[in-house]
């Protein structure tokens, strides 16, 4: 895990900045300095993230798997040429034990393709991003493959400046595989928008 820390040095020294910006599904929008942070804030997708109650528990960790890879591209949108599958956004914070936003925490995100494969020789389907001044982010990536022995997830890894690495993996409510899946664990699922558009989910992370 020691990118991560590299990463995080790069927090301490000050020269992160951060933006945020609605992406549509299709666009491939990058975070710009400068952007409104106002559109996060109307964004109807905020109605389905999971509320914060102080004194919540800290997220489960999980094991990172055999696939990370280090040094992944800084970028909120996973979907490029040649990724096909079901479109998905994920969105959430990144809070502490008191419902205090984290700011500029580092998101960093790895998952199979549709077929259940990773990408071990370059960085499709992994990037990194870190939250806005509210602790906000937002990915637009693909409902993963089921991967040979596993149940559908998503790995991420989250780390606060100068804290410690929670590294974890995010389910997929009303999987079949799930109760038989030996990491699976219900408070790490995502929680999925039950109106349209359906293909929209949301997970809160919480920091000890």
């Amino acid at each position: 895990m020691q990118p991560l820390q590299t990463r995080r040095q790069f927090l301490q020294i000050g020269s992160l900045t951060i933006a945020s910006g609605a992406i549509a599904m299709g666009s491939h929008q990058s975070l710009t300095q400068g952007t409104d942070e106002s559109s996060l804030v109307t964004n109807p997708l905020l109605a389905i993230t999971p509320a914060c109650g102080k004194g919540d528990r800290p997220t489960p960790s999980r094991t990172a798997g055999p696939f990370y890879t280090p040094n992944s591209p800084k970028r909120n949108s996973l979907i490029e040429s040649g990724i096909n599958g079901t479109k998905l956004i994920v969105i959430g914070k990144v809070t502490n034990r008191t419902c205090q936003p984290i700011s500029r925490a580092l998101v960093d995100f790895w998952q199979a393709d549709q077929a259940g494969n990773y990408d071990n020789s370059g960085y499709k389907l992994r990037g990194h991003q870190f939250t806005d001044s509210q602790g906000r982010y937002r990915l637009e990536t693909i409902v993963p493959g089921l991967y040979p022995g596993r149940v559908r997830h998503i790995h991420v890894s989250v780390q606060a400046a100068n804290q410690p690495i929670l590294t974890t993996q995010l389910f997929f409510p009303s999987e079949a595989g799930n109760a038989s899946d030996g990491l699976f664990n219900p408070v790490l699922l995502l929680r999925m928008n039950s109106t349209q558009p359906k293909n929209q989910a949301a997970f809160n992370f919480v920091l000890a």
